[in-house]
């Protein structure tokens, strides 16, 4: 066999997978199609970790619970920013009320520290909200985390410690044998012991994605800045009787973001004045990215269903995909490694490279690092106060950057207020030179999409 286990999807699933059977005495290898891992996390490097509370399906739920408490650790461990907010769901009418109390005494011996609370205690907590309010569903569990650094921490460790990423590899179809499996890709063929396909709604030769309950609902994600007038410390999630939702949440770096739900197609006008009827103070100057997204709710399934020929597959996507990962990985792997002969490795590496960023640093660790390496020196991004260094460093990591994407998502450079519009060329310089190529053959995330087309033949340099 050329492997023990190939973990198919290099999404933030996938990678957490590889991290944790990477403990083990395995040969294992991951493919992915793209040219980059952790492409399914989020638009920009922040996100919800839930605690089960909002969710009606109670596998879902339990996920959420287990993930909630992993990722605290897994965040320390891997030096990935995460911040503790408390969370309010707030009823609009009275049918939407009574909801919330069925939620609550269905929950509250399941998840510690959440409680009803009237109109009144909830402004005491957060000033911000309007005197309207009657009931709140409030938790102190929930967090904000940067997903995209998770997705790589668990990336960049898996691969210090054996895994081995074939990155722009798609796999055609998956064929048991009378022993163990082969996986055709458009490059290679694999055998294998075992299979973990963590690519949802793949259909292969074996493995049938048909007992999925897909749930998908219309999505509007507002970025604001930080000149909102009026910002909820809390994350706040407004629910109304049409199953329409609107949440605001502060993000890591300090601002906010808004997202509305619906089961309609609604306009981009119709969203904003929704965003207004909850915070009349925000302004359409303080928007600065707008996103139309899905909105995915599917109840994930762990199929294993084949587990005794050594298949197993993870199907659905879900907005809590992040929060229910860790709890994921280390389901799939413990049934992985109950079916394979082998041991926890004595020199499993449980820590990720060092890496600075430079905004977060005092002067003085500042100056000691421009000594160490001058290319720290050299700003790049004003808006987010990113360095030549900290770009360098992300494409020479492990599972380095090979686009503009995978720069912007590793660094945050290109989400200034600026939006990219005194730094995109110095970054394309930069992959450009750190990868040895021509600046026409950069692209922005995949193979057909070049950010630059043509050179202009009267100037020598670009």
């Amino acid at each position: 066999m050329d492997y023990d286990v190939l973990i198919l999807g290099g999404g933030i699933i996938g990678c957490a997978a590889a991290y944790e059977l990477s403990k083990y005495s395995l040969n294992i290898a991951l493919i992915e199609r793209d040219y980059d891992i952790a492409d399914d996390v989020a638009l920009f490097n922040s996100t919800i970790v839930y605690d089960g509370l909002e969710c009606n399906d109670s596998l879902m739920s339990k996920l959420e619970i287990m993930g909630n408490s992993l990722i605290r650790d897994m965040a320390q461990k891997f030096n990935v920013k995460l911040k503790e907010y408390n969370s309010m769901i707030i009823a609009e009418d009275e049918n939407c009320q009574n909801k919330l109390i069925e939620i609550y005494n269905e929950k509250k011996d399941i998840i510690d520290n959440i409680y009803l609370l009237d109109g009144n205690d909830a402004l005491k907590i957060e000033h911000a909200l309007s005197n309207k309010v009657k009931k709140v569903l409030y938790s102190k569990n929930t967090l904000i985390i940067e997903p995209y650094d998770l997705a790589l921490a668990y990336g960049e460790i898996a691969f210090d410690n054996g895994v081995n990423f074939k990155l722009e590899e798609e796999v055609l179809d998956i064929q048991r044998m009378s022993k163990g499996f082969r996986v055709i890709t458009n490059k290679n063929k694999f055998t294998c012991n075992m299979v973990l396909n963590t690519t949802p709604g793949k259909n292969y030769s074996i493995g049938k994605s048909d007992r999925l309950n897909k749930n998908r609902e219309n999505q509007k994600y507002f970025l604001l800045n930080n000149k909102v007038k009026k910002k909820f410390d809390s994350i706040i999630t407004f629910i109304k009787e049409d199953g329409e939702q609107i949440c605001m949440s502060p993000t890591i770096e300090g601002n906010s973001a808004v997202y509305i739900k619906s089961a309609f197609d609604i306009s981009y006008e119709d969203a904003f004045n929704e965003i207004i009827k909850f915070n009349n103070l925000v302004k359409e100057e303080n928007i600065s990215q707008f996103y139309e997204i899905p909105f995915y709710n599917d109840t994930l399934i762990i199929d294993d269903s084949f587990m005794e020929s050594g298949y197993i597959s993870v199907n659905g996507k879900s907005y809590a995909q992040v929060t229910i990962t860790p709890a994921i990985a280390k389901i799939v792997c413990e049934t992985i490694v109950n079916n394979l002969n082998c041991v926890l490795k004595k020199d499993f590496i449980d820590k990720r490279r060092e890496f600075y960023k430079f905004r977060d640093l005092c002067n003085n660790d500042r100056k000691k690092i421009i000594k160490l390496n001058k290319s720290y020196g050299k700003m790049v991004c004003y808006c987010n106060k990113i360095t030549e260094g900290e770009i360098i460093d992300a494409i020479r990591r492990p599972l380095g950057a090979r686009t503009l994407e995978g720069v912007r998502r590793r660094t945050g450079i290109t989400f200034g207020d600026c939006m990219g519009a005194r730094c995109l060329n110095k970054v394309i310089k930069i992959l450009a030179r750190e990868m040895n190529k021509d600046m026409t053959d950069i692209v922005r995330e995949s193979g057909d999409s070049k950010l630059i087309l043509g050179r202009i033949k009267e100037f020598n340099d670009m």
